[in-house]
């Protein structure tokens, strides 16, 4: 009954016109955006209305919140999810945003800890994502990674692709996946690339992929999707395996895109 209900408020609020100025913002902000064919954009309006509402957003450091920034994170953050079967991130109960980059407080040692190795000093954060907790983005981050997808850099796409990999319970790179048949597949492509940007991030060579991909395998997906979104003819072109892998996954082909401008199309 509660599923029920659900969905139905999830169906009125993706049937409701979508704000003109919502529509101005995602086209100004977000390029990728102008990149789907109209039957897509109208998919992701419903998609932004739906997971816009449902979310509780949250301004950090001064960052006063406005439709144009829930909006934009929506809609990048939906991307992903336009080909999957999906609850609109069902582990995503809060986004915090904050204005500028951030450097978290230092880690305490718990009461009953005792340290086996000095505690790491805190690094800047432009984005974190929490196992059993909010998803933090850095707003001038998101902002510049959503209009320069040429760049290849989206901290939206990578920490949501950490939830999406959450999804199952672990952060171990390896997302839910239909069978067995795509499971073989995916561990051994994604596995032989992880170990190829690993050893050339260990040999000091560059690779198409950032080498904060070689951390771990969560990060090396989260990585390998800002890739796959941003610049798919280079991911196509240096690893085709692993960029049909990732399409199979997210039931989308970026690469067919490269190039169109419906927004343009229809003004």
């Amino acid at each position: 009954m509660f599923h029920w209900f659900t969905e139905r408020r999830r169906r009125k609020l993706a049937a409701q016109p979508f704000p003109s100025d919502w529509e101005e913002a995602v086209r100004r902000n977000v390029a990728h955006y102008c990149m789907l064919d109209t039957a897509e954009q109208g998919r992701l309006r419903g998609l932004i209305q739906v997971f816009s509402a449902e979310k509780y957003w949250e301004g950090a450091g001064g960052l006063e919140l406005t439709d144009e920034i829930r909006v934009t994170i929506s809609a990048q953050a939906c991307l992903l999810l336009l080909g999957l079967p999906h609850d609109y991130y069902k582990n995503v109960l809060t986004i915090l945003v904050y204005p500028s980059t951030v450097v978290p407080p230092p880690r305490k040692v718990g009461p009953f800890e005792i340290p086996l190795a000095p505690l790491e000093a805190p690094h800047p954060l432009i984005g974190q994502a929490f196992a059993q907790g909010p998803v933090i983005l850095i707003w001038d981050a998101v902002l510049h990674g959503s209009r320069h997808p040429e760049q290849g850099h989206n901290v939206v796409y990578h920490e949501f692709a950490h939830k999406l990999d959450m999804l199952d319970g672990a952060a171990d790179g390896t997302p839910p996946l239909q069978d067995r048949a795509e499971f073989g597949d995916w561990v051994a492509v994604c596995s032989r690339e992880y170990l190829r940007l690993k050893h050339a991030a260990e040999a000091g060579r560059k690779s198409f992929l950032s080498a904060y991909g070689a951390v771990n395998e969560a990060e090396f997906f989260a990585v390998a999707t800002e890739e796959f979104f941003d610049r798919p003819l280079r991911m196509r072109e240096h690893a085709p395996d692993l960029y049909r892998v990732l399409g199979e996954y997210y039931r989308q082909d970026p690469a067919e895109r490269v190039g169109r401008n419906t927004c343009t199309a229809e003004e």
